[in-house]
């Protein structure tokens, strides 16, 4: 299989897509909001890793423990800038029970596995904050100090995954991850993509700090 082709995935946010997919792609195609599923692979042609930083391991970890700290705060500056009914009706319109987001297992013991469901989990999110960035550009264009958040966490998100790739590669040997994004907001109302971003900015919220008591316990110094 031709490890570089990334055809199989393209116009793949329209609609549901299978394939493999390497690092560089998926780093290529983090702002797309995308659904699909790739093979978990190994192999002896992992690319990149000779690159990662000496101190990667710790950098790695201050982005996750930054990531959660800033959560709750870009929620809560998201509803304000939706004005009403979000600001008042926030739980029942924010309501994130039917949001999907990668699944990990709380209880899980391999730092292998942990890596790996990080990685399937930032992915992810850095396309869905991609996403609302876009939706919110076009909506609330001079909420000057709510796009600065989700561009500065979504540049955050994107080492991150950077980091995560080299930490995979470097220690594991993979190259390839399963991998699924959500759902595209384009051709939707104002009204739904102002609810979808709400939605998946709580959930963003219990799930990083979730990831973050997962994650951060294995980048801890020996």
């Amino acid at each position: 299989m031709d490890h570089h082709r990334v055809s199989a995935h393209r116009d793949a946010h329209l609609s549901s897509r299978t394939g493999v997919v390497p690092f560089v792609a998926l780093l290529l195609l983090q702002r797309r909001p995308v659904a699909g599923r790739a093979l978990l692979v190994t192999g002896s042609g992992c690319p990149g890793h000779s690159l990662c930083r000496s101190n990667v391991q710790e950098q790695t970890r201050r982005q996750v423990a930054l990531l959660n700290a800033t959560a709750q705060d870009l929620f809560s500056l998201y509803l304000k800038c939706q004005g009403e009914p979000f600001s008042s009706e926030s739980d029942k319109l924010c309501n994130p029970s039917g949001v999907f987001f990668p699944a990990f297992r709380v209880n899980r013991t391999s730092e292998k596995e942990v890596m790996v469901a990080m990685y399937k989990l930032f992915a992810f999110l850095n396309a869905s904050l991609g996403n609302i960035t876009r939706d919110q550009e076009e909506l609330n264009p001079t909420a000057k100090e709510l796009l600065d958040r989700l561009h500065n966490t979504t540049k955050t998100t994107r080492g991150l995954i950077s980091n995560l790739t080299c930490l995979l590669c470097k220690n594991y040997n993979i190259f390839q991850v399963d991998v699924s994004y959500g759902e595209s907001s384009k051709g939707k109302s104002a009204f739904k993509k102002k609810q979808q971003g709400c939605q998946v900015l709580r959930k963003y919220v219990q799930v990083i700090a979730q990831a973050a008591r997962v994650l951060l316990p294995h980048l801890s110094p020996p």
